[in-house]
């Protein structure tokens, strides 16, 4: 007999066939059943009479009454099994319930009586021929219970309880039925041989398959026990399963809500990456497409929430628009595809300001919420979601009919929303919001109150480490800052500061959120002169770490430093908060700290670690390896297009960027690297003035000043009392009309309006820090200095000051700062150690110069001095040095790579190109393909030492990012040359090799006594050559070459 009791074959075999087979067992088959044949395996035994006071005689009737009423029993199943008559059924269910009386626990037979009994009761249940299926149910369960692993009967176990409990779930839609029926088959199923009539009707659609799809009806659970269930679900649909798509979306569905409730990212790329191979299973014209194309688009927008990635919301605009095609007008979800797309085109138009995006989004809504009417149980969430983009709306339009709207839509939400309601605490802390913007045009107190209230109702309502909870942090903020700005309460100011720091520090919500609220509270804290604001500038340091570390391309820090909004002033507006505070060396420290993070972030993985070795050889291998295999991880995902690709790749390296942090924090635990890799102190940074002053100019909104950090001893405050940031940006573009205007005249016109800037930035810059370095610190004359400009400043030729006047006793002109000192640049303090570091390991020089004339076409034009400039060039270097030139054909990309790596020093002659939109693409032109400055950086060259880069801007940095100062120069600096001659603007290669040939006339002229290559040197030799062109090179194309580095 097999699974329901129905008649396979009749057995017809004599005593003595059956005693022919002895002790041993052996299988009987029957005609095929589904495509199977059945098997019984028999084993024949012979019991001998003996005296009647034998105990064996005694066990041996019992055995044989066992027998007989097990056998009427199946008698009396079969003939209900085809007659239907339930007193066949009551009959087989008497005889079966004798047997199980007859077979305690501990009989051997035991499990055989329960299943027997049970699988009747079972089938009667079916027809609804009996009730109780609990105890049928509790019957299965024992006999599983005394088979356990590996008993054979073990899977039939299984199997029988899978059917009781899916026929109770059938009947009676009890969910943890078909939960426990789930994992019963994803045991079962691994135990059942292909092809086996076991595994036919397991994996048939009346077995697992109705499992699975009683499970994907079940409601999304985000707790880890539901979180395992849709794993087994999915495990028991492999590859090529029908139902393995729905599979997938249920289990991507329920780690999203469980990212919702824990803010781990862990769990939203595993939703997305199960979303797209859902997705992928789900070809066009498929009815679920739709679904797993929303259900996508949704986890990329939450990802793009958490981490502001722009093509993860580019895709999901991509996909919503995609699913809302598949819905067309009367189509049963719709209203889903409407609200979803209005909620990506929101968070577009809060990121890029299109209007028509806002506009859609509202018209979206709208429609949706007609195909929700009263009664539609979502229609709060519609309601809640159209008063969103109107609200948003509000901010730009300020139609005040917007903002009534935005309240009643708000509060009807809120009705339809019961306390214990999932989302009740986004309407909550929304309502707060727009009560709070009601409250500042008509001043009216319930509506602060009010919004002070709902933001607490919504807190309350949140675990600790809810991600929510940091919107509401930041609302109540607001509340209680409207307040303030009402009553004049400090109590007011103090809450609302509190809840800036608790939103900046809630560690389950992703890092943009978290720094837009840093930079809120850092404003807020300026303008009402709060003492937090130097502790909220910290913290959005701490936080563009902790983001910019999580990207592994250098291109998407830099996208992701440009896209949050105030970012940009934050190093400087930190400094000068410092200064204003009289705490001139946290000034430094925190305008190092925010600025060069680019190069910060990838120097890391550079760190020279020899103390370390010394300390903890194995703790320094680990974290050389890890460094390696984090940039190795970066530069593979550059070249990756496919975003499921893209997806694992980020995973990965996020995995190993864990692997690091936790190694640098077990580093810190040794007693002398307790600071190893955090921002550097003033002390560490003093380290950068060893040779002489570095000069920090500061431009902020707030004041602009120079800090001079000397050789030794605490830093000076230099006011620049004279110019605003407003001025610096009116100086720095007419320096651009003054330098476009000069290269259209001829080298012997004045160049007026170059001299009355260069006036400009003397007197109102240069001389003040200027008569620090002389009467205060008594620098020698001729002595080096460092500059270190910011912001504003970098666009400004600093080193051009010139007073351009005569001395008051007419004894000559009055000196200007090149006469004075020898002027260089760094980008940072750190830049400049670090590149005194590398100089300690030096190798024997060789000298490439490096030209490229003749570009091709589209390219630019010839550079017809270029040849002549390798010539002289040649002639210039040390005939000791080892030298090559490469040039016209020889001058590809590949093979300017090669050079620079194989060469300690470099002259480059050919075009350079800022790139002001992606600045990484900066890049010299060769004759095949640019060399990019990301090119460069990936090159890790610690012998270089110095390049002299003819070539137009490549030391200027761009606009957008310009305390980041990434630029070519820069690059050069970072791969390991610690000297660069670089450019501001555009060269004149006809009168550039004025400049290179009396720059290394200079730089060479004592080598022929047996001097060595010095690098050092560079700055003191463009300083000497620059004064020695003044009659052969016009004023604009002297000014444009400066020296960075050591």
């Amino acid at each position: 007999m097999l699974g329901g009791g129905e008649v396979i074959g009749e057995l017809q075999m004599s005593w003595d066939e059956l005693l022919d087979h002895g002790d041993e067992p052996f299988d009987i088959s029957f005609p095929l059943v589904f495509g199977v044949h059945p098997f019984l395996k028999l084993k024949v035994a012979i019991v001998h009479a003996c005296d009647d006071q034998d105990e064996a005689l005694i066990d041996s009737l019992v055995d044989c009454e066992i027998a007989r009423d097990t056998d009427a029993g199946h008698a009396q199943f079969a003939a209900y099994a085809t007659s239907k008559t339930v007193s066949h059924l009551n009959d087989a269910v008497e005889h079966f319930q004798l047997v199980l009386d007859q077979c305690p626990v501990s009989h051997p037979d035991h499990a055989t009586a329960l299943t027997n009994l049970a699988w009747a009761c079972l089938q009667g249940y079916i027809r609804n021929d009996l009730e109780d299926i609990d105890a049928t149910t509790s019957l299965f369960r024992d006999a599983l219970a005394l088979r356990p692993q590996p008993h054979p009967d073990r899977p039939s176990s299984l199997y029988n309880l899978t059917q009781a409990l899916t026929w109770r779930h059938n009947k009676k839609r009890t969910a943890a039925d078909i939960r426990e029926a789930a994992q019963l088959y994803h045991e079962l199923l691994p135990l059942c041989a292909e092809g086996t009539y076991l595994r036919i009707i397991a994996a048939g659609k009346n077995g697992v398959d109705y499992v699975i799809s009683g499970c994907s009806n079940l409601p999304i659970d985000a707790s880890d026990e539901g979180i395992h269930l849709r794993q087994v679900v999915l495990e028991l649909c492999p590859l090529g399963h029908q139902l393995r798509p729905a599979a997938l979306n249920r289990l991507a569905q329920a780690v999203e809500a469980h990212f919702h409730q824990h803010g781990s990212i862990d769990d939203l790329d595993t939703s997305i990456q199960l979303g797209r191979e859902a997705m992928s299973l789900c070809l066009e014209g498929q009815v679920d497409r739709g679904i797993y194309l929303n259900n996508l688009a949704v986890s990329l927008a939450s990802r793009f929430n958490h981490q502001g990635k722009p093509h993860d919301l580019d895709e999901a605009i991509s996909l919503h628009e995609g699913a809302l095609h598949l819905c067309p007008v009367g189509h049963q979800s719709r209203d889903f595809s409407l609200d979803n797309l209005g909620d990506v085109l929101v968070k577009r138009f809060n990121k890029r300001g299109d209007i028509d995006d806002i506009t859609r989004a509202i018209s979206l809504r709208r429609e949706a919420l007609t195909l929700r009417p009263p009664g539609h149980p979502r229609r709060d969430t519609t309601l809640s979601n159209l008063a969103l983009a109107l609200h948003i709306r509000y901010g730009k339009s300020h139609v005040r009919e917007d903002l009534n709207e935005v309240i009643d839509l708000y509060r009807e939400s809120l009705r339809l929303k019961r306390l214990g309601h999932p989302e009740r605490h986004k309407t909550l802390r929304n309502l707060s919001s727009v009560l709070c913007s009601r409250f500042t045009q008509t001043q009216k107190n319930e509506d602060v109150e009010e919004a002070i209230t709902l933001c607490q109702e919504s807190l309350a309502a949140l675990s600790s480490l809810h991600p929510g909870r940091c919107l509401s942090y930041r609302w109540l903020q607001e509340a209680y800052l409207s307040r303030y700005q009402s009553l004049h309460d400090p109590a007011d100011l103090s809450l609302a500061i509190e809840n800036f720091r608790l939103a900046s520090r809630h560690p389950t919500q992703g890092f943009p959120r978290r720094i837009e609220v840093a930079i809120s509270w850092a404003l807020r804290a300026e303008v009402y002169q709060h003492e937090s604001a130097l502790e909220a500038y910290q913290m959005c340091f701490e936080l563009f770490d902790g983001h910019m570390m999580t990207r592994s391309l250098v291109i998407s820090r830099r996208e992701a430093a440009a896209a949050v909004r105030g970012a940009r002033s934050l190093p400087v507006d930190a400094a000068s908060c410092a200064i204003r505070r009289d705490n001139i060396r946290l000034a430094v420290e925190l305008v190092e700290q925010g600025r060069g993070q680019q190069w910060s972030l990838a120097s890391r993985l550079r760190t020279p670690v020899e103390d370390l070795e010394s300390a903890n050889p194995k703790l320094a291998r680990n974290y050389l390896k890890l460094s390696k295999l984090i940039s190795n991880a970066a530069q593979s995902s550059a070249t990756i297009t496919d975003r499921a690709a893209a997806d694992r790749e980020a995973t990965e390296y996020r995995m190993l960027t864990r692997q690091w942090e936790a190694t640098v924090a077990e580093i810190r635990d040794l007693p002398a690297f307790s600071r190893f890799l955090l921002p550097p102190s003033y002390e560490d940074l003093q380290a950068a003035a060893r040779q002489g002053p570095v000069i920090i100019l500061i431009a902020s909104q707030y004041s602009c000043s120079a800090i001079i950090v000397p050789t030794s001893g605490d830093p000076h405050h230099v006011p620049l009392l004279s110019v605003t940031l407003a001025d610096l940006t009116n100086i720095k573009d007419r320096f651009t009309r003054a330098i476009r205007d000069s290269s259209r005249m001829n080298p012997g016109e004045s160049r007026t309006d170059l001299i009355v800037l260069s006036r400009i930035i003397w007197d109102q810059i240069m001389l003040p820090i200027v008569n620090v370095l002389e009467h205060v610190l008594k620098l020698k004359r001729r002595s080096r200095i460092w500059l270190c400009p910011t912001a504003a400043f970098t666009s400004i030729p600093l080193h051009a000051a010139h007073p351009f006047q005569t001395k008051a006793d007419r004894s000559g002109r009055e000196p200007c700062l090149e006469d004075l000192y020898i002027c260089s640049y760094t980008p940072t303090l750190s830049a400049l150690i670090r590149s005194r570091q590398l100089m300690k390991k030096r190798v024997s020089p060789s000298f490439v110069a490096i030209g490229q004339g003749q570009p091709g076409a589209g390219k630019g034009k010839a550079l017809l001095a270029v040849d002549s400039e390798l010539e002289l060039v040649h002639k210039l270097v040390p005939a000791t040095a080892k030298h090559t030139t490469i040039s016209g054909d020889a001058a590809t990309r590949a093979g300017a790579l090669e050079a620079l790596q194989q060469n300690t020093w470099v002259h480059l002659a050919c075009h350079g190109k800022q790139d002001p939109n992606q600045p990484y693409d900066s890049h010299f032109v060769m004759k095949d393909e640019h060399l990019t400055l990301l090119d460069i950086m990936e090159r890790h060259i610690p012998q270089a030492e110095f390049a002299f880069l003819s070539a137009c801007h490549t030391a200027v940095g761009d606009e957008e990012t310009p305390d980041e100062v990434i630029h070519l120069a820069a690059g050069l600096q970072f791969s390991g040359f610690k000297s660069v001659v670089g450019t501001l603007w555009e060269v004149d290669d006809s009168v550039a090799k004025h400049v290179v040939e009396a720059f290394y006339g200079y730089m060479f002229g004592d080598l022929k006594d047996g001097g060595v290559m010095d690098c050092t040197k560079a700055a003191w030799a463009l300083n000497c050559a620059t004064h020695a062109v003044k009659t052969k090179v016009p004023l604009e194309q002297r000014m444009v070459f400066v020296h960075i580095g050591v």
